[in-house]
């Protein structure tokens, strides 16, 4: 049996058999690499160079944990924001690419001590001496997931960085000759005359003939014309809807109540007060003295004396205290009470502990209504995923939108509607939708295309389906049915024509050699003269703020005539005050200042557009909404 097996292992068949093992074996190892062959696994390329998905993705995480630092719970993160969030932290990469490919074009590199000294400057890393403290950059390091590698990769591509656009930088500079121009247009003044005919002041016209209305009505047929209407059927889900079918159980909330017990406790806050020096005995000294002497600046004199310092280190929380050491004896210290000299990496510490704020518990029977709401909503929104495809898959197979509206407990509304909201009678429509995305969703509605079939849409409203059933366009009504409102409108226009004409009568004047205060005297009309005034609103200025810009744009003493909301007004230049600029030295400094920074920054952003152009940046959109759905 053994000798024929061994005839059999010496055939081509069988060397053949097990060269098909080997190789089966070879691709179940390699297998994610055999499936991405011709597949584009970058989430970007930049030059060539690829910015993979796990380094977008970590890149994309330490921004979302960044800013939900800073807003501390205020916003809640949905998916638009981590997309914004993703693209921003792929576009970060790519921009720190180009720059990193410039920087090697050019030969620039960032030696070792550069690096170094710079993070010894960095005050977030000093400690209470003033010097860096490894516990503070080990710290920002844990805080922001980052190893030392990383931070010191990403601060030298940094500071590569600033030489480049350093350099681009350094060539912006405000002329003298261009600020100074800059700054007596700015503080420019002027005096003008200024006559307003208000629409209301226009004296009652004549009733105007059945021929002149009629000629009103059809020239203006938007206005008294009725909206469009559409005949539609609309079906809305979302997880407000679902909470009522959601049961919440007391077990759920005491599960939910020991997961999160953390959120429910205020921890125990003191105001803790500090004398480091680098002598024990200095610190024994302290210690004595300090338990008799109330006033902290006495004890700060004596700290200063004995070549040390004493500061406040504010309310903190255990947490809060850079050094355990610290933590446990503060913590362990009675209100008022002075410590024995505590040893740390930075001295002999003295605490006392000025005021305690107890910490607090919020009971299970105090959040369990907090509680049962959040358990509700969470499930609810799982549960209104789970009906839109129940809900697809009906429309898909034939059903109308009020049988799925009904069948899967839709809100749902069906009738004709204009696009404010409103019904052919004048009353509002209840749409299912919350008051806050009911613009939005009357937007969709009118954008939605006739006959369309309708499918589930994502939004402010949540999920919505639109059936638009008929369109109904606008029509002229007829003249007997609004005469009121064609009477009304015929007068306001009447008025303002009236204003509009002895306004243009008054600029016809003072373009023929009158001033405007003797064309309005002999008008019967009140003329102002306002002024010296500047060409920003508010302050005092006496010019109404729409009018500053056409003034300041007259030339000489150039009238001008401006239709307000209201009212027509005709303007006239009267005197022009030039800035004096030899009291301006500092306004003209700091013009310069802010000015090249701003070329600067110009400069600098259009670099960096053209290096980017060079590049031949290749960002793969399908994969950076991956990292947006992976980057919690």
């Amino acid at each position: 049996m053994i000798t024929a097996m061994r005839r059999l292992a010496g055939t081509w068949f069988a060397k053949l058999l097990f060269l098909l093992l080997v190789l089966s074996f070879a691709a179940w190892g390699i297998e994610d690499m055999l499936r991405n062959i011709g597949r584009e696994t970058a989430v970007a390329r930049v030059g060539g160079e690829a910015i993979e998905a796990d380094e977008a993705q970590e890149a994309a995480r330490r921004e979302l944990q960044r800013i939900q630092r800073q807003l501390q719970g205020r916003i809640e993160i949905d998916q638009r924001i981590r997309q914004a969030i993703a693209g921003q932290a792929v576009e970060a990469l790519v921009q720190e690419r180009v720059l990193r490919q410039e920087a090697t074009r050019m030969g620039l590199a960032v030696p070792d001590d550069a690096v170094r000294n710079y993070v010894f400057q960095i005050p977030a890393f000093a400690g209470p001496d003033g010097r860096f403290s490894r516990l503070n950059f080990d710290a920002f390091l844990r805080n922001n997931g980052l190893t030392e590698g990383q931070f010191l990769g990403l601060l030298r591509a940094d500071l590569a960085r600033q030489q480049l656009t350093g350099a681009v930088r350094s060539g912006a500079a405000t002329p003298a000759a261009l600020a100074e121009r800059m700054l007596a247009w700015n503080l420019e003044q002027r005096t003008a005359t200024l006559v307003e005919l208000p629409f209301a002041d226009a004296p009652e016209p004549e009733a105007p003939t059945d021929a002149q209305l009629a000629r009103f009505h059809e020239n203006n047929a938007g206005r008294f014309s009725t909206p469009e209407y559409r005949e539609i059927a609309v079906a809305t889900l979302n997880a407000a809807r679902m909470v009522s079918e959601i049961q919440v159980t007391d077990r759920d909330i005491e599960d939910a109540y020991a997961a999160a017990r953390a959120r429910f406790e205020t921890p125990e806050k003191r105001e803790v007060q500090q004398v480091l020096v680098q002598e024990e005995g200095a610190a024994q000294r302290l210690a004595e003295r300090w338990r008799t002497e109330a006033d902290f600046a006495v004890i700060e004199a004596a700290a200063a004396e004995a070549g040390g310092t004493a500061s406040n280190l504010g309310l903190s929380t255990r947490a809060d205290l850079p050094l355990p050491e610290l933590a446990d004896a503060a913590f362990a210290l009675e209100p008022g009470a002075v410590s024995a000299p505590v040893r740390t990496p930075f001295g002999w510490h003295v605490l006392k502990v000025a005021r305690v704020e107890a910490g607090t518990t919020r009971t299970l029977d105090e959040v369990k209504e907090e509680l049962r709401g959040e358990i509700a909503s969470e499930r609810a929104a799982d549960l209104a995923f789970e009906r839109v495809n129940q809900v697809e898959d009906a429309l898909s197979g034939g059903a109308t939108l009020a049988e799925a509206a009904q069948r899967y407990s839709l809100g749902f509304y069906e009738g004709k509607i204009d696009a404010t909201g409103r019904s052919p009678d004048g009353a509002e429509v209840e749409l299912p939708v919350a008051a806050a995305a009911r613009t939005a969703a009357l937007r969709a509605i009118f954008q939605t295309e006739r006959g369309a079939a309708p499918r589930l849409r994502e939004g402010e409203w949540g999920f919505m389906a639109v059936e638009v059933r008929d369109v109904t366009p606008p029509a002229l009504r007829p003249l007997d049915t609004v005469r009121e409102q064609v009477v009304a409108a015929w007068t306001r226009d009447a008025r303002r024509r009236h204003q509009e004409e002895r306004a243009a009568a008054l600029l016809a004047a003072v373009r023929g050699g009158q001033t405007l205060a003797a064309a309005a005297e002999a008008a019967g009309v009140r003329a102002e003269e306002l002024g010296p005034f500047g060409r920003e609103a508010g302050g005092g200025n006496p010019m109404p703020r729409d009018l500053l810009a056409p003034v300041f744009e007259l030339r000489g003493n150039d009238p001008t005539m401006v239709e307000r909301a209201q009212s027509f007004a005709v303007l006239q230049v009267l005197s022009v005050t030039p800035a004096d600029l030899s009291a301006q030295t500092e306004a003209l400094t700091t013009l310069r200042s802010e000015t090249a920074q701003s070329m600067a920054e110009d400069i600098e952003a259009q670099y960096q557009a053209a290096l980017r152009a060079r590049a031949n940046v290749r960002i793969n959109p399908r994969l950076v909404e991956q990292i947006a759905g992976s980057s919690e």
